[in-house]
């Protein structure tokens, strides 16, 4: 995961019930599934929660936490 650009990721968008994690690359677009960035998707280790292992890794490219 290098020379990536750096976002935002949130766990529960507003509006949503869902407690996944969720990215966007800057706040005029809308919430999506971490999934729909396969190119930032880091495997979670057994008995993490889903998105965690990516969670951290963008955490470290400087994506912004909300």
């Amino acid at each position: 995961m290098t020379d990536i650009p750096s976002g935002q990721m949130t766990w529960r968008p507003p509006g949503s019930s869902e407690c996944a994690l969720h990215l966007r690359h800057n706040a005029s677009e809308p919430w999506r599934s971490y999934k729909d960035f396969p190119q930032y998707v880091v495997p979670d280790p057994p008995g993490f929660s889903e998105g965690y292992a990516t969670f951290l890794a963008l955490l470290k490219q400087n994506w912004q936490s909300l």
